[in-house]
């Protein structure tokens, strides 16, 4: 072989390998564009693992495979308030910190187990804090507001977004609950017997 071209192949491969690990981290910016939340990758990694938490991968595909975390980011970023969005965003610094704390380690390198444990914990806390702050007789459902608390708010505007990203999608629409525009289905073979007598 010519020694140019192994020169120039060789010079390749160095360059591409220097370039990878900017690709794939995107440059420390979200893969989204977001004009007023300002979250860096690895904010946007974490929500995508806290979505994939709550839509894990099973025989259908999770929130992570239909890219719903995208879809979270987006909602947030165009359809709530300048406050709560700070708020929110407050309560994902505040995760991330209580999971750095609490396991030593990254939400995105724990088991499955110990995620869901961990967001169970935060849902019953809201769930009492809640509680005790209602009225006797009411009950009211801390996911329909913004709570005051960054974390709840956070875990609460992160699932409510999922879900809602999740089951309006083009899988679930056409795979799961297929949709049949009303009237529905015109039959001109139905026999003239089964008819009722008015």
């Amino acid at each position: 072989m010519n020694r140019r071209a192994v020169i120039r192949n060789l010079a390749l491969v160095i360059g591409s390998a220097t370039l990878l690990p900017s690709c794939l981290k995107n440059g420390g910016t979200p893969v989204v564009a977001l004009k007023h939340l300002n979250i860096n990758a690895d904010q946007e990694d974490l929500i995508g693992d806290v979505c994939e938490t709550i839509i894990p991968k099973t025989n259908t595909p999770g929130a992570k495979d239909l890219n719903v975390h995208l879809f979270v980011l987006k909602m947030l970023d165009d359809c709530y308030t300048k406050k709560d969005q700070k708020t929110i965003v407050s309560g994902l610094v505040e995760f991330d910190n209580m999971v750095q704390k609490r396991y030593n380690q990254s939400f995105g390198n724990l088991n499955e187990k110990d995620r869901v444990a961990v967001l169970t914990g935060i849902e019953e806390s809201a769930k009492k804090q809640n509680k005790a702050k209602a009225p006797a007789g009411r009950n009211t459902k801390p996911q329909k507001t913004v709570d005051a608390n960054p974390l709840f708010a956070f875990y609460w505007a992160v699932k409510q977004q999922t879900l809602f990203g999740y089951t309006t999608s083009q899988y679930f629409m056409t795979k799961q609950i297929v949709y049949e525009l009303v009237p529905g289905r015109y039959n001109a073979h139905f026999p003239v017997k089964n008819l009722k007598q008015a």
